[in-house]
């Protein structure tokens, strides 16, 4: 054969070739190509959303927690108050109580200091009368010098 003839004839073979593989395996290649070239392309724009997505809710996490703390804050601040009430409270009530303990206290030891002193009065008249009837040697009724034995115990 001529050698012409071979390069002719590999040459039409080759574009049979060319012809064939533009044809039918070119397109699927280049189908696949598109296709995964797409997805890189939607996964890398899902990135970039999720990155957004992920900020944005990073910003929102943070005022939320500021607003936690703020709030939590007032509430240890309003729970201080009323606790800081509610001992000014029971200080006042304790001082009410404890003046109203101290004046009944006072005015029940006047009441024992006066029964006291009416006892004594009434030991010191019959120990008065005793001294006397002793010292008379006789009698002195009690009951006859009711009068005298009451001045007596005006006088003590």
């Amino acid at each position: 054969m001529n050698i012409n003839a071979t390069l002719f004839l590999q040459a039409v073979v080759f574009a049979i070739l060319v012809w064939f593989t533009m044809k039918f395996v070119w397109p699927p290649i280049t189908k696949a190509l598109d296709e995964r070239a797409q997805k890189i392309a939607d996964g890398l724009a899902a990135a970039d959303r999720a990155k957004a997505e992920l900020s944005s809710a990073n910003k929102r996490v943070e005022a939320e927690l500021a607003s936690t703390r703020n709030e939590t804050a007032a509430r240890l601040a309003d729970a201080e108050r009323r606790a800081q009430s509610i001992i000014d409270e029971a200080k006042a009530r304790a001082t009410e109580e404890g003046n109203k303990i101290l004046v009944a206290a006072k005015a029940e030891a006047e009441q024992q200091t006066v029964q006291a002193r009416e006892a004594l009065r009434e030991q010191v008249a019959a120990l008065a009368v005793k001294g006397a009837e002793q010292i008379l040697r006789k009698e002195v009724n009690a009951s006859v010098h009711a009068d005298l034995l009451n001045r007596l115990k005006t006088e003590l």
